[in-house]
C-alpha cells in the first residue's frame, strides 16, 4: 500500500489539503495517510502527529519568541515522517514551517518523493530561494500561471494546477433562510483562522460593529469562523451583548453567507481571493503589534 504523508503549517493549508486529499481518495482509496493537520483532514480520517495549533504563530515577534517551540516541532515532525517511511511528503504552504521539514527529511531519505502545493511567493522577495527549494523538492504545484516562470528558469519541476477555493462552485443545497434575518443587510467579517491573528484582529472588528450600530440599524454581521476558532471568538463576542452578530464555521453556509453579503471587512490572505471571486465589495485590514512595527520601519 502507497503511503501519503501531508504537511500543514496552519488551518488554511489544512483547507487546501483537503480538497486535493478528497478527490485523490475518491480516485484511489488504497493509500495510507498520516499528517500534520487540522479538522479539515481530520474529517477525511487521517489522523495528525499533533494539534494544528500548536505552530500557527501570527507575526514575527510571535514566531521569535516561540522560536524553540517551533524548532522542536519541525525535528519531532521530521522524525515521525522517517518512521512513517511514506512514498510521498506532500507540503502545504506555511513555507517557514513545511519546506524546512521537507529540507531535513530529504537529507535523510532521499528515496522519499515531496511535492510542496503553493509556491513561495518568489515573486515578491527572496527570489533566490527558488535555487535552494530545488535541492529538495522534486515537484511544484502552482496556484497561478505567472508563477510558472520563475521555477522554469531554475528547472524546478512545476505543475500549474489552479486555486480550489476560488475556482470551486458552490453546489451545496444548503437552506440558510432560517440564519438570514429578516430586513437586514449582510457584512461578512474575516478574523483569520490562526488563533493569534484572530485575537489581534477581533477587537478591531468589534469596535467596528459597535460604531456601526451607534448609527444604523439595518444591518447583521457574520464572523466567518473555523471550527477551531468559532468557541474563541463567540466567547470574546457575548460579554458584548451584540445583538446583531452571529459567528458561522460550516465551509457551504459561509459560501452562502458570503455571496449574500453587502460588504465583507477581511483580513490579509487567501480569504481576500474568494471575497473578489464572489464579487463582494470589500476593505483588507492588517495590524502589527509595535514591536512588529518597530522592526519594519528600522
Amino acid at each position: 500500500m502507497k503511503k501519503i504523508f501531508i504537511i500543514t503549517g496552519e488551518p488554511s493549508g489544512d483547507k487546501l489539503a483537503s480538497t486535493v486529499i478528497s478527490k485523490l481518495k475518491y480516485i484511489n482509496s488504497e493509500i495510507e495517510y498520516l499528517s500534520v493537520g487540522g479538522t479539515n483532514l481530520k474529517k477525511l480520517g487521517i489522523n495528525s502527529i499533533f494539534d494544528l495549533k500548536e505552530i500557527t504563530y501570527f507575526g514575527f515577534t510571535s514566531v521569535i519568541l516561540n522560536l524553540f517551540k517551533i524548532r522542536k516541532k519541525i525535528n519531532y515532525t521530521v522524525e515521525e515522517i522517517i518512521k512513517f517511511n511514506p512514498d510521498i511528503l506532500f507540503s502545504v504552504d506555511s513555507p517557514d514551517f513545511t519546506l524546512r521539514v521537507a529540507e531535513k527529511v530529504k537529507r535523510v531519505n532521499n528515496k522519499i518523493k515531496t511535492i510542496h502545493y503553493v509556491a513561495p511567493q518568489v515573486w515578491i522577495w527572496r527570489k533566490n530561494r527558488v535555487k535552494k527549494i530545488k535541492k529538495f523538492i522534486d515537484h511544484i504545484l502552482l496556484l497561478f500561471n505567472f508563477e510558472k516562470k520563475y521555477f522554469d528558469e531554475e528547472n524546478v519541476r512545476n505543475t500549474f494546477v489552479g486555486h480550489p477555493l476560488i475556482e470551486t462552485k458552490v453546489t451545496s443545497k444548503t437552506v440558510i433562510g432560517n440564519l438570514l434575518p429578516n430586513n437586514k443587510k449582510i457584512i461578512s467579517l474575516f478574523p483569520g483562522s490562526r488563533k493569534s491573528e484572530t485575537l489581534v484582529l477581533l477587537p478591531i472588528l468589534i469596535k467596528f460593529i459597535q460604531l456601526m450600530n451607534e448609527h444604523h440599524k439595518d444591518y447583521f454581521f457574520y464572523f466567518h469562523a473555523t471550527e477551531e476558532n468559532k468557541n474563541s471568538i463567540l466567547n470574546t463576542i457575548n460579554p458584548k451583548k451584540i445583538s446583531n452578530v452571529d459567528v458561522i464555521s460550516d465551509e457551504h453556509i459561509k459560501s452562502d453567507i458570503l455571496s449574500k453579503s453587502i460588504f465583507a471587512v477581511s483580513k490579509s490572505g487567501t480569504v481576500s481571493l474568494q471575497i473578489s471571486n464572489a464579487n463582494i465589495p470589500s476593505i483588507i485590514i492588517y495590524k502589527l503589534n509595535a514591536i512588529n512595527f518597530l522592526y519594519l520601519n528600522y
